[in-house]
């Protein structure tokens, strides 16, 4: 008895290092990328080329497990509808939300990027009532309730926003990038495609990668011509770390606890974001901000706790997941 206990004891703690460790890594993005906006990298190139970068960095964990890197790529199970939804979650899940979010980086600061995108969960719930019938249980409702007073404070409502500007514009496109989170999600969920995470994850960030680059290069974006060491540390740190690095231990983090726990933290990296802005960027954020910020993160915890499996594929799915702890 004892010795189970202790198992349990060191699979509770190494899950929430792996689930803090990644968080850390998500939250630290926001502020990589600021500092390279700062620094005269253009948006679409920056985003472009880290997820370019990322896939490929993705490639050793798709061959973990797969005896051909072909066939885990291109599932024999996987037709044309399947592949149209994979391009469509790529241009959503990687396109539309880093582009958006990182547009909106030049108007907003990175701790307010993050918050409004992690508010992802809270409009994945809406979204997935209004399309996929899904229930709303009193904690959920709270929580969007909380969510959304959490949201007002942490952009700091105020009369003076109502008249325009280009930090109102930034705040409404960190939404807009938000609700392309839960777009996408939503239609991950809904498709039940038949390739495994990580090729999912590889396809995802090549396409989203490839489509903001035809965008960049067009509009005569180009890569600066000269790149420092500290910039290069940056990016690295940004495409590998931060993206494949964050990714490969929430997945991780996902087969540990499972997906209605493992979400329901999510709220920590915005929570990182703004420490790491208030160390390296010199960032402040008012009272009002901090109270936001803490609505936004029990929001996001009621409306992740207790989620029931809505359906028999889902619910055999949890117990999977459960058999794997």
């Amino acid at each position: 008895m004892s010795l189970h206990s202790n198992a349990s004891t060191r699979s509770q703690v190494g899950f929430f290092i792996t689930l803090v460790a990644s968080t850390f890594l998500m939250g630290s993005s926001f502020v990589a990328g600021k500092i390279l906006l700062q620094q005269g990298f253009t948006p679409m190139i920056l985003i472009g080329w880290r997820f370019f970068i990322a896939a490929l960095a993705t490639i050793p964990l798709v061959l973990i497990g797969e005896r051909k890197f072909v066939a885990a790529l291109l599932p024999a199970k996987a037709g044309l509808r399947d592949f149209i939804l994979v391009i469509l979650i790529g241009l959503l899940q990687t396109a539309a939300v880093m582009g958006l979010l990182f547009w909106a980086m030049q108007f907003i600061s990175a701790s307010t990027a993050a918050i409004l995108l992690f508010t992802n969960p809270i409009w994945v719930a809406v979204l997935g009532r209004i399309f996929l019938g899904e229930s709303l249980h009193r904690a959920r409702i709270l929580g969007l309730l909380l969510g959304v007073a959490g949201v007002a404070l942490a952009i700091g409502i105020r009369p003076s926003m109502f008249s325009g500007g280009t930090t109102l514009a930034g705040e409404i496109i960190g939404i807009v990038s938000a609700l392309c989170w839960a777009a996408a999600t939503l239609i991950n969920k809904r498709a039940a495609l038949p390739f495994g995470t990580w090729a999912l994850s590889f396809w995802q960030m090549l396409i989203g990668a490839v489509a903001v680059l035809i965008i960049a290069y067009i509009n005569g974006e180009h890569w600066p011509a000269v790149v420092t060491h500290e910039q290069w540390g940056w990016f690295l740190w940004l495409a590998i770390p931060a993206s494949t690095g964050s990714f490969g231990l929430w997945f991780v983090a996902l087969r540990k606890g499972g997906a209605t726990r493992t979400s329901g933290f999510l709220f920590l990296a915005p929570l990182f974001t703004v420490i790491l802005a208030f160390f390296i960027l010199n960032a402040s954020i008012s009272w009002m901000q901090a109270i936001g910020g803490i609505l936004i993160g029990l929001a996001l915890w009621l409306v992740n706790r207790e989620v029931p499996a809505k359906n028999q594929r889902e619910r055999i799915n949890e117990v999977l997941a459960e058999g794997e702890q």
